[in-house]
């Protein structure tokens, strides 16, 4: 059997050797089949019955996604549900948090299914199955799917409404992985599912095993059976077929950490009594004769009083004999219960510390102010407000409410802001909160008291010197029956420590042990017993740790066999018991190992603070294997609980998570605490997480400990601590951070919900409710939820709840006054700040001006000119300018300046403006430090903008370009984004340049990328890739074709489905335009058919209709457009009555099937687009529809339908001619008629008629070609058909002129130059 030791089954994290997977796209048909059942969150649905013969396993656990909302956890409406369906969308399989996530918990991503809310996962190993269930059955998952999926503003919006995502997993699923993983491996712990009977290999009989047994299997090997490994006793056996059932995968990853002495042995318990977990008093059922002084003698009926806690797995427990009050160990198997034995529902004893670490409140709530304090970013006390507030909006004053009721609302606001401000009420200094350290360092376990520990003089050893007087203080401090605390260094501390501090005097250690030998023949003569116990006690921990083991372990049953009445001092007994087990346990000497363990564990259960003097944790591996085994939760709970809580003493935080881990899934499964604070538990794993670095699961833990009904004040504010030291790593920033991150918001709602906050009894309280308050206020206001935080900030300043002495000083509480109108100001509600700023302002001193008298001045102008008081603006600019040229604050001052120069472009003063605004890039450009970076760079792009707006395009460019640079220095993502547009736009529009305006289009896509916008990012490649089209050539057309198809793959992602078909159409025509024609109409029928599952008939038809111009606008392929436009977008837009699509198609199809020369086919929607514009009124349209059906008709050699149609359009034309081409158009359709008349219907007459109306328009418009040509035609006709030599000669000299002008040599007027004429639509070509 392959063991392994506890080291190696420590707490560890695997990774793929493959890396991250892919996602991949689920094709349809296996979408639909994967309907999600039998969610469970209870991992005990691992213990499943095994099938011995095959069976296909899963290579994927679907994880079910859900928004549920309130305490009921019922199921969210369906606009959250498609809410997370698009966080889904977004998320990129192979974004380096979505990786990070799914290490910690312990998976590998296959795919994401957005539209059914599933992630599939899948597993390499069983500890990763282990993992991955703890952290379902404890409620993780869930919050780390919120952390990952929840964008920041949604903390905040659903503060009241409770919202959280719920994850299931398919239980079939989930056992089929873990029983096919653990069958490659080749062994496994199961229970027997039936009694059932195994031919022994160890013994002549067969080995019996009975239902619930738990043994070790491995799986047949090449046409064998199944082996079994008894766990009671070691014998093993076979079987072709046993029926098994998985133990869940914490009881598989202990039992095969365990050592195989401690995991193998010690039978199998044959007492059978009802209550697993009991005390109070029980009966003897047999005698007993102790055989230590350690064992209570007993007689058949005395009555036992459990000390402690009697389990009913274990074969001795702590007790006292009600009759004469000894305390010893009793046999299990000795006693019956009695009427008042109980069974517990707390396993801690009494005087027993239940925590980890001590929380005291006070010093929790003085870092919290301290750690809020720090993280705080509210400058608004000592920095001015650049005046931004939207001047579109400035003018439109949203009112508080109506009139009577916002004047009453402002008088409580002004009462209440003169009692904040009551300059006779005390108050502390400056300084609210003093740092000393941080929460880690206020939480830890309260250092022991350190006593001073005893010292002894060690002398010299003489042979034959019988001298007992210098041991006559040592005799005298260890000559005690029961426990004393100044015991506690000569029990807990090492070897070596034991050597250099208690006892001094000596060279080395050898001359320490020959001292202490004598010491212990000297008491052993002089019957002092418990100073014999105690030296053979010290000498072997002294021969232990100098590895001489045998030695030790005699002084060691020495100490246990001097003879007393009964062993008082069990602190002493546990050392004692512990150094034996684990030298038993190196020695192998299982027998003794395992009657020494179990008085060990007596006292565990029975004595408090004996887990401190444990010297590892082999005891307590050994009362969790026998919890396992005998199916004893509570046991298994409390062996837990030690298990964590020595490791966490010892420093060895890792080692403790798996236990601590499983402690809380026990409590969640059973739905019981057995008297431990949940929400403490999950504080003390969420911190070891942080050791580990895995600040998903760090920042889970604080969420459930804040959450868990037993949560106090003081558990809230640690899990924020815990929460704002990861939530740098959780968001993958590499600087700490000095802003309050949205996902604190939680934690300070739910601070302020406790009643002592509400009520701000001390002063630590009132300081941490006005902390809270701001701290949440500021992330209300960093995402526009500026009403929250008005609200907040009103609620903070209630008198009603005010002490008669505020423990807050004079500036802090005008700061939080000066942001309130702040909030106000941004609120549109000026007229109330001002209200503030007046109380604030008056509050101040008269004759000593302050640095936040200037705030407030400043704060003042921008009030007014919001309400539109320009003047009263530019007075409190002024004032607030000349505050800070008295203090030479030159950062405050170049924004006072900016104030004045945007209140001049309000005021359409532009040179002044352009004065102040200068004047202010001055001033910031003097400025060293950071801070100030984010007003310099929007006033830079103000002046940019006004030397745009005032044509100046190189100033303009500057400042744009000025801005941008200070933005990148500072890495400030959001600037970069405004400056990098406001390029973009002066390079698209002011001041076209093609190529400058896909370099900032590009660096635009690159900080949307960094920003995690995918919506923005689609749509700015998609404006890269028309600019690339908009060039023209090779090269770009293939740029052009990237960039979509990464914008094609973001609206795939999001789920967009207008623009994805949009997408595919585009790479469509990029194709096309590239000549690979192979590839065009997969992408056109790609872009359909997403454009079909819309559902939606406009979009569909207008996809069509765009798919059709992609032929339509080509000179090759173009009678594809046909299918498009006839087959279907037309019957689409007649069905749907859409008539503007209907005869926009019908005029497109008329005019393609006209240069495809399918004449006839033309006519039909040459007449519907006729019959169309005569419905709507368009004479436009109409008389298009007239000229194209002359020129089909001409095509057609229907030569009256086309004069007719002609003539109709000409009647349509306006009477009034504008413009040249009007005129040119009579020309040509008169010259078409007369041809027409002519050469077609030979009637010279009428054609000569017509070529004079031709004439007469060509003359109007001084047109001498057409001139030239019409006079050849009248001569010709007149010369030759109608015989009047007067008027062939008149416009044949005519001609002859415009011919010498036009320098034409000849003129034609034989009657056989044309035989036929021209259509009207080829001329035009």
């Amino acid at each position: 059997m392959s063991t392994r030791s506890d080291q190696d089954g420590g707490y560890r994290r695997k990774m793929s050797a493959d890396g991250p997977q892919p996602r991949q796209v689920a094709d349809k048909t296996n979408r639909h089949s994967r309907k999600v059942h039998g969610f469970t969150r209870d991992s005990s649905c691992l213990r499943r019955t095994v099938s011995t013969t095959e069976e296909k396993v899963p290579t994927a656990l679907p994880l079910l996604l859900d928004v549920v909302w309130g305490l009921e956890r019922l199921p969210a409406d369906e606009d959250s549900q498609e809410m997370l369906r698009g966080k889904l969308r977004n998320l990129q399989a192979d974004s380096p948090e979505v990786n990070d996530l799914f290490t910690e918990l312990s998976t590998h991503l296959i795919s994401i299914d957005s539209e059914e809310k599933v992630i599939y996962v899948t597993f390499k190993t069983f500890e990763e199955i282990w993992k991955f269930t703890t952290y379902y059955s404890i409620g993780f998952l869930g919050h780390c799917m919120e952390n990952l999926l929840w964008d920041q503003k949604f903390w905040l919006s659903s503060l009241e409404e409770n919202i959280a995502i719920k994850v299931s997993v398919q239980e079939d699923t989930l056992h089929l992985i873990y029983k096919g993983i653990l069958m490659q491996e080749g062994s496994l712990f199961a229970r027997c599912s039936t009694n059932q009977m195994f031919d022994s290999s160890t013994s002549g009989g067969d080995l019996y095993l009975e239902k619930g047994d738990i043994a070790q299997f491995e799986p047949p090997f090449l046409g064998s059976g199944w082996t079994v490994l008894c766990l009671a006793d070691g014998a093993r056996g076979t079987a072709p077929r046993p029926g098994l059932e998985l133990v869940v995968p914490f009881h598989q990853w202990f039992l095969k950490s365990c050592a195989e002495s401690i995991l193998i042995g010690d039978g199998k318990p044959s007492y059978d009594l009802p209550l697993q977990f009991a005390s109070g008093t029980c009966l003897a059922t047999a005698g007993y004769d102790a055989e230590g002084p350690d064992e209570l003698n007993v007689a058949p009926g005395d009555r036992i009083i459990i000390v402690g806690i009697l389990v009913s797995c274990c074969d001795w427990f702590t007790a006292r004999k009600e009759a004469t009050g000894e305390v010893g160990l009793v046999k299990t198997s000795l006693v019956k219960p009695s009427t008042d034995i109980h069974n517990l529902t707390d396993f801690f004893l009494d005087g027993e510390e239940v925590t980890f670490f001590n929380l005291q409140e006070d010093k929790v709530i003085e870092e919290t102010n301290a750690l809020l304090e720090r993280k705080s970013q509210n400058d608004t006390g000592h920095s001015y407000k650049l005046d931004m507030i939207s001047y579109r909006d400035a003018d439109k004053i949203i009112p508080s409410s109506s009139l009577s009721k916002r004047h009453t609302q402002q008088t409580d606001l002004k009462t209440n802001i003169r009692r904040f401000l009551d300059p006779g009420r005390e108050s502390l200094p400056p300084s609210i909160v003093t740092m000393n350290g941080t929460l880690d360092d206020a939480d830890l376990a309260p250092e022991a008291n350190k006593l001073s520990s005893p010292c002894f003089t060690v002398h010299p050893v003489v042979e034959g010197d019988n001298n007992t007087e210098i041991f006559i203080l040592l005799f005298s401090f260890l000559e005690v029956q029961e426990y004393k605390i100044e015991f506690d260094p000569l029990y807990g501390l090492s070897s070596e420590l034991l050597a250099s501090s208690t006892f001094t005097g000596h060279s080395d250690e050898d001359e320490l042990i020959a001292f202490l030998g004598v010491a212990r023949e000297t008491a052993r003569k002089k019957r002092l017993l418990w100073s014999q116990t105690r030296l053979c006690f010290l000498l072997g921990k002294l021969c232990a740790g100098r590895s001489k083991f045998s030695q030790a372990r005699v002084y060691f049953e020495e100490a246990l066999s001097v003879p007393r009445e009964c062993f008082a001092d069990l602190r002493l007994l546990a050392s004692i018991y512990s150094n034996l087990v684990a030298i038993y346990l190196l020695q192998k000497n299982t027998e003794r190992l395992f009657a020494m363990t179990e008085r060990l564990v007596a006292l565990l259960f029975g004595t408090p603070d004996c887990l401190e003097y444990l010297v590892d944790n082999s005891a307590l591996k050994y009362i969790l294997k026998k919890a396992v085994l005998s199916h004893n939760t509570m046991a298994e709970a409390r062996a837990c609980h030690l298990l964590a809580k020595h490791h966490w003493t010892h420093a060895e935080g890792v080692r403790a998570v798996p236990y601590l881990e499983r402690l809380l899934v026990l409590c969640t499964e059973t739905q019981r605490t057995w008297g431990i604070s949940t929400s403490h538990e999950y504080l003390a794993l969420g911190r070891l997480y942080s050791e580990l670095r895995l600040p998903h699961l760090s920042v889970s833990s604080a969420r459930r400990a804040s959450q868990h009904p037993s949560a106090t004040l003081t558990s809230c504010l640690s899990s924020m601590a815990l929460l704002l030291n990861n939530v740098n790593r959780l968001n993958g920033v590499t600087e700490q951070e000095v802003t309050i991150p949205p996902q604190a918001a939680p934690y300070l709602h739910q601070a302020l919900s406790y009643k002592k906050v509400q009520g701000g009894g001390s002063d630590q309280q009132h300081v941490l409710s006005h902390q809270l308050t701001v701290s949440l206020c500021q992330l209300f206001c960093k995402h526009r939820m500026v009403g929250h935080a008005i609200g907040h900030m009103h609620t903070l300043i209630n008198s009603d709840k005010q002490p008669q002495r505020l423990p807050i000083s004079v500036p802090e509480r005008n700061r939080t006054l000066i942001w309130l109108a702040w909030l106000h100001i941004d609120k549109k509600q000026p007229d109330v700040a001002l209200d503030i700023l007046d109380s604030v302002l008056a509050s101040m001193p008269e004759h000593c001006t302050t640095l936040q008298e200037g705030v407030v001045l400043n704060m003042r102008g921008v009030a007014f000119r919001c309400m539109g008081n320009l003047r009263r603006a530019a007075e409190s600019y002024e004032a607030a300018v000349d505050v800070c040229q008295e203090y030479e604050d030159i950062s405050n001052w170049a924004v006072a300046q900016a104030n004045l120069g945007l209140l001049c472009l309000k005021a359409r003063a532009k040179d002044l403006a352009q004065r102040h605004l200068t004047e202010a890039v001055k001033l910031f450009s003097e400025l060293d430090g950071e801070g100030h970076e984010s007003n310099f760079i929007t006033v830079l792009l103000e002046l940019g903008q006004h030397y745009v707006k005032q044509h100046q395009l190189d100033f303009g460019k500057g400042c744009y370009e000025w801005a941008l640079l200070l933005a990148i220095n500072a890495n400030l993502l959001d600037c970069q984004l405004t400056a990098t547009r406001h390029l973009y736009h002066l390079f698209g529009c002011e001041n076209p340049d093609q190529a400058q305006c896909i370099i900032y289009s590009q660096h635009q896509v690159q900080l949307l990328r960094q920003t995690g916008d995918r919506r923005q990012e689609g749509e700015a490649l998609e404006a890269i890739s028309q600019l690339y089209l908009n060039l023209g050539n090779e090269r770009a057309y293939r740029a052009a074709l990237d960039d979509t198809k990464t914008s094609l793959g973001i609206f795939i992602d999001l789920g967009w489905k207008e623009k994805e078909a949009y997408g595919w159409l585009q790479a469509g025509k990029i194709y096309h335009l590239v000549g690979q024609t192979e590839l065009v109409d997969l992408y056109v029928q790609v872009a359909q058919d997403v454009a079909l599952s819309t559902g939606e008939t406009a979009f569909i038809l207008k996809l069509l209709e765009a798919a059709g111009d992609i032929f339509f606008n080509s000179r090759q392929d173009r009678d594809k457009a046909i299918t498009f436009y006839r087959d279907r977008a037309l019957p689409i837009a007649v069905k749907s009555s859409n008539v503007h699509s209907k005869l926009r198609l019908c005029n497109k199809l008329t005019e393609l099937m006209l240069s495809l020369k399918l004449y006839g086919e033309a006519v039909e929607f040459a007449q519907t687009s006729l019959d169309i514009s005569k419905t709507l009124g368009e004479s436009l349209n109409e008389r298009v529809a007239c000229h194209r059906l002359a020129s089909l008709y001409h095509c057609l050699d229907q030569y009256e339908l086309a004069e007719h149609y002609y003539l109709k359009t000409l009647t349509l034309c306006p009477t009034s001619l504008l413009f040249g081409e009007e005129t040119l158009y009579y020309v040509r359709v008169y010259l078409t008629l007369g041809d027409i008349i002519f050469y077609d219907l030979k009637d010279p007459f009428d054609a000569s008629g017509y070529y004079q109306l031709a004439l007469a328009a060509a003359m109007d418009l001084g047109n001498k070609k057409s001139q030239l040509q019409l006079c050849t035609r009248l001569a010709t006709i007149y010369h030759n058909f109608l015989i009047d030599r007067e008027l062939s000669l008149f416009f044949y000299q005519k001609a002859r002129v415009f011919a010498a002008e036009l320098n034409v040599r000849r003129i034609n007027i034989s009657p056989d130059q044309l035989n036929s004429s021209t259509p009207q639509y080829e001329t035009t070509k």
